[in-house]
């Protein structure tokens, strides 16, 4: 392919990419075609011959894209993702063109020291310690890993043992203490960091998911050796956030290292209006959060932020012979991965666009919006909301009319006929023993319009199931 046909094979996807963002308002917020269908279209023996880059280009676009959700759309409120907003995006075609391997600063000064700015940068638009470092990861589940890594290390190091260096074989054991309602991805981290997901010391939570700050206290009280503390900024259904003020001098005074999983909570520190809700936060001792929800930067893309920056240097350094080595900050030292794309392009990019006002106003409209939806929703008669909505997340039970077995039922009819029509999508999940619809606003181009449009879709679906089947 020459230099010229490679150019307007670029400008091509360029047109291309700007009419499918154009396009997402209208779209159906759902795919078209189910999993097994795209199997047998993307699917077929291996080529004998190569295809032209044009060609595979028109191919996969025509194949791949009824398969596609619509989650750049402005009413996909399915889980909490972030829609991939212009600035990040059109970076990450930068990034791809750069393709810059980011593991160390002497091979790729730019891509280095963006993280080490957009990193300062992320420490200060959250208000945690300064002193941080940051690791850029996939997103949130590896951050937590990255962190309990560190917290593993630090905690048994000043137990006299050293882990990287011994492995656990004959360490101190280490007590894991978390919230009843814990994220999964704080025990797949546990998982592979060799904890356990079912030794840990489980503590009773409020309505809301929230650790009580009480049974914190009783479960630490008779706790000896290494501990580790996890607490949550952002319940996954209600969008709450534990105690901090109260738990993180009790977890101070037990020696314990406090990890926050903070996947989309921590960015209410963003918002001046929202910062009252992760009060005490920054007394914990690492963070781990995504950007690729809130921040709205290209897939994908989160962040490990450590106080104690040696401690997180201990766990994830990867030490080799032929890696230059100096006083920069090498960004492999910082995460689990040698080999990665430069993220911090696209955090950079996201934060220089929209400002620390930008950021702000982004979180707390999207917040202003789940209330809203709430408020719609909550006018029908058998429709309950179960969470406070303090953030971004709306838990919704239907049928309060009904047994609870067959509210759950049709529940599930009202969900499934939603996201099959298409006009908006939403989640599902079981919460408090009911199942509930799950509608977590976050995308960046949602506006009052679209959730009116998608609370009154919501409606009509559970009346349509009630009528049928009630």
């Amino acid at each position: 392919m020459t230099q010229n046909d490679f150019a307007s094979v670029l400008t091509r996807i360029a047109e291309y990419a700007a009419a499918y963002r154009a396009g997402a308002p209208a779209r159906s917020h759902r795919p078209e075609i189910g999993y097994a269908d795209m199997l047998e279209r993307l699917g077929g023996a291996i080529p004998e011959r190569g295809a032209s880059i044009d060609a595979l280009v028109t191919e996969l676009i025509e194949r791949a894209e009824p398969g596609l959700a619509a989650m750049t759309g402005p009413r996909f409120f399915g889980w909490v993702i972030g829609a991939s907003a212009p600035a990040g995006m059109a970076v990450d075609w930068l990034t791809s063109t750069w393709a810059q391997n980011t593991g160390n600063a002497h091979a790729t000064p730019s891509a280095s020291a963006i993280e080490e700015v957009a990193g300062q940068w992320l420490l200060d638009l959250l208000d945690l310690p300064r002193e941080s470092s940051v690791g850029f990861v996939t997103g949130a589940t590896i951050a937590n890993f990255t962190c309990l890594a560190a917290a593993r290390g630090e905690v048994l190091r000043r137990a006299g043992w050293d882990c990287e260096a011994q492995g656990l074989f004959g360490a101190p054991p280490i007590h894991v203490v978390l919230g009843e309602e814990a994220h999964s991805t704080v025990f797949s981290a546990l998982k592979y960091l060799g904890l356990g997901t079912s030794r840990v010391v489980s503590v009773a939570i409020n309505r809301e998911g929230c650790m009580r700050a009480e049974a914190f206290e009783a479960a630490m009280r008779n706790l000896d050796g290494p501990i580790i503390a996890i607490a949550q900024a952002g319940h996954i259904n209600s969008g709450a956030f534990d105690p901090f003020i109260e738990i993180a001098p009790i977890a101070k005074q037990k020696g314990a290292w406090l990890h926050v999983d903070g996947a989309f909570g921590l960015w209410a520190r963003a918002s001046r209006e929202l910062a009252s809700l992760g009060a005490g936060v920054e007394l914990a001792d690492s963070w781990g959060t995504d950007g690729h929800k809130w921040l709205q930067t290209p897939y994908d893309s989160g962040y490990a932020i450590v106080r104690d920056r040696d401690a997180h240097r201990r766990a994830m350094l990867i030490a080799a012979s032929y890696l230059p080595e100096g006083n920069e900050r090498h960004p492999a030292d910082y995460v689990p991965e040698l080999s990665r794309r430069a993220r911090g392009f696209g955090t950079w990019a996201m934060i220089k666009s929209l400002g620390r006002t930008g950021v702000a106003d982004m979180v707390s409209g999207h917040c202003a919006l789940a209330r809203r939806m709430a408020d719609r929703l909550a006018s029908e008669g058998d429709i309950e909301i179960m969470n406070e909505v303090v953030l971004n997340q709306v838990a919704v039970r239907c049928g309060t009319d009904f047994d609870g077995e067959r509210a759950d039922a049709l529940t599930q009819r009202a969900i499934a006929r939603i996201q099959r029509e298409g006009e908006c999508f939403v989640g599902g999940a079981v919460w408090g023993g009911r199942q509930i619809i799950r509608v977590s606003v976050i995308g960046a181009g949602t506006t009052e319009a679209d959730i009116d449009r998608s609370a009154s879709a919501v409606i009509a679906a559970w009346r349509a199931e009630r009528a049928l089947n009630g």
